[in-house]
């Protein structure tokens, strides 16, 4: 499995973000050819109360690196990337790699 993670900055307007990602951004993503899984969270404050590090944490999986590649070059995987600048101004760290389960 391949899988990629999404770490997305606090926006400024929390509320304007959480639209267009569940409206627009997801839905679109949703579409990128060979994604098996696709999950969002939206992290609490941690354990001593201290406010998350990423307003949204977003993780895709792939078959392989391959389907990955083939599926985020395609016109869907484009118009994903293309749609970041309009909701994630705070910006974004993308870490992507091969992942296994430890239970």
């Amino acid at each position: 499995m391949f899988q990629v993670t999404v770490l997305y900055n606090h926006p400024e307007d929390p509320a304007r973000f959480d639209e267009h990602y569940d409206g627009v951004h997801a839905p679109l993503a949703a579409t990128i050819p060979g994604l098996q899984r696709y999950t969002v969270t939206r992290p609490g404050a941690g354990p001593d109360g201290s406010p998350p590090p990423y307003h949204l944490v977003a993780v895709m999986e792939y078959e392989s690196e391959e389907a990955y590649q083939v599926g985020t070059g395609g016109p869907e995987g484009q118009a994903t990337r293309a749609d970041l600048a309009n909701f994630a101004s705070a910006g974004v760290t993308v870490v992507a790699g091969p992942a296994g389960s430890v239970v």
